[in-house]
């Protein structure tokens, strides 16, 4: 089964989990606010994709961080712990059945993904 990590009234992982359920998809849904995210799934995950691509530069809780906090994201160890003290900075949704298998929300790429 997949799972779907977000944040429930995130709009992009509303978008995506109306998708896959009108494509009749099943899912387990893992709230970051509710649950958190542990420090070996971030390991996982960063085997996969960069924490760049992990990390949403554009979203409010990265840009409300200051200079100084975002200049100390510089290898894994100092993104994990960011991802961990505030999981809205992680992007979302996050989607994996053995591995990542989408991240963020392109019907596009989904149409491809999710057969």
């Amino acid at each position: 089964m997949l799972k779907v990590y977000g944040i429930p009234n995130c709009d992009t992982v509303k978008k995506a989990t109306v998708w896959l359920k009108n494509k009749g998809i099943a899912y387990e849904f893992h709230d970051y606010k509710k649950l958190g995210i542990s420090q070996p799934k971030l390991e996982e995950w960063l085997t996969q994709v960069s924490s760049d691509v992990l990390i949403n530069r554009k979203g409010t809780t990265f840009k409300s961080l200051s200079d100084e906090e975002k200049s100390k994201i510089v290898d894994n160890a100092s993104a994990i712990a960011l991802m961990l003290e505030k999981t809205s900075v992680i992007k979302r949704p996050i989607i994996e059945s053995d591995k990542i298998l989408a991240i963020g929300f392109k019907e596009e790429e989904y149409l491809t993904v999710f057969k």
